[in-house]
């Protein structure tokens, strides 16, 4: 692609372990709150209880959490779904008359919950066909769907931790060609008891609260949540009288094709995703107010990722929100994108929680506290198993 045209964001929706809606995400971020504790919905059987970030059932809406039949990913993606479309002006009557498409981001999507089931037909049992019938109604983007009564293009994209961003990236193209007059993206997960002891067997978990960026970080915490983003086209925005929030200016990705689930040690592959989101925006480096980095607390990303911002974009303040929402996997990168708006909208970012030294190896140091920004443009980038990279360039809307 030679250009990318602006798509508006017309609005948002979140929850996370920060808070049960984006304004009190943003609330803990800038107030500098965060809880991290240890599972509650399964037993880790580990000497050491290693904290995540759980969001609770009680930031759920009622009518979307007695539902039996949909997984809890399902469910935050539902409650983000809806907390964005009322955001956006729409409802399901408004969004009828429309070409509306969905896509999602997640990692697993709960399929590996199922483990007492398969546990016990391995056996020679017949368990109840109640987990399986559960997996099958439960694709975010078909839930999605579903609830508004959406008929458009639907996909859910499973890339790791770049899934959420790649959804934004994926949705707002459909924009650009014609496919939607709106898309919701965005991406959602929840924290599970196979990606908990299978982060922790990876020796990358910290057993205290993360320090993303810091010389003494050890790993990082699980979390879940959801994100959406409402993608307007500006034709629809218009007929709608609507300005939006913010606008997609362009989406890269890039393989680094080097690990399973290492970065490349000199971030190749996240530097050419970097540029190229940077060219299709028409955007150079001292266009860029801030960037929300991926910053999971993991040794190898954060000295990698860190080097390649010194490089790339030198002197322009970046922080990582992991320290407030733990690590959301698929999740991780709409949920950074939801906060890159809000940040934008503010003028404002938060410190980089958990980061008191400054690491020789890292080459940079990230925002440690609440730092004011000036400009109209931000980076929200995300790594992921499998050499992934993506990075979304995103504007300031017109209020």
């Amino acid at each position: 692609m030679k250009t990318a045209m602006p798509v508006g964001i017309s609005g948002v929706g979140c929850l996370s372990g920060a808070g049960g809606t984006l304004g009190e995400c943003m609330d803990s971020l800038f107030e500098g709150r965060r809880n991290p504790a240890p599972p509650t919905r399964f037993c880790g059987n580990h000497a050491i209880s290693y904290p995540v970030f759980e969001v609770p059932e009680s930031a759920i809406p009622g009518n979307i959490m007695d539902s039996p039949r949909i997984s809890f990913t399902a469910k935050l993606a539902l409650a983000a779904a809806h907390e964005a479309v009322g955001d956006a002006g729409l409802d399901r009557a408004s969004l009828r008359n429309k070409k509306v498409g969905v896509c999602i981001g997640t990692t697993v999507g709960v399929a590996l919950n199922n483990e007492v089931f398969y546990g016990e037909l391995h056996r020679g049992g017949s368990p109840e066909m109640a987990p399986i019938t559960r997996f099958l109604s439960s694709n975010p983007a078909e839930v999605i769907a579903r609830e508004f009564d959406l008929t458009g293009p639907c996909q859910t994209v499973v890339n790791a931790c770049s899934s959420g961003t790649d959804a934004v990236g994926i949705g707002a193209s459909w924009i650009q060609s014609g496919l939607c007059d709106i898309v919701i993206a965005g991406g959602a997960d929840e924290v599970c008891h196979i990606t908990y002891n299978g982060f922790i067997s990876l020796m990358i978990t910290d057993e205290t609260p993360c320090k993303p960026f810091d010389r003494d970080r050890k790993g990082l915490n699980l979390g879940e949540g959801a994100a959406m983003l409402i993608l307007e086209s500006a034709d629809s925005c218009r007929e709608r009288e609507k300005s939006p929030r913010a606008r997609f200016l362009a989406y890269a990705s890039s393989s680094d094709a080097y690990h399973l689930t290492a970065p490349h040690p000199q971030g190749e592959g996240l530097k050419r995703a970097l540029y190229e989101a940077l060219r299709l925006s028409h955007r150079n480096g001292s266009d860029i107010a801030f960037i929300n980095a991926h910053g999971t607390a993991t040794p190898d990303n954060d000295r990698v990722e860190g080097r390649v911002l010194h490089e790339t974009l030198p002197g322009v303040p970046f922080f990582s929100t992991k320290g407030f929402t733990g690590h959301t996997l698929g999740a991780a990168g709409a949920i950074e994108a939801a906060f890159t708006v809000a940040c934008l909208e503010r003028g404002m970012i938060p410190g980089n929680i958990g980061f008191t030294t400054f690491d020789p190896e890292v080459t940079a140091s990230p925002a440690a506290a609440t730092t004011a920004v000036t400009g109209s443009t931000a980076v929200s980038q995300s790594l992921a198993f499998g050499g992934c990279n993506g990075v979304l360039v995103l504007g300031k809307g017109e209020n």
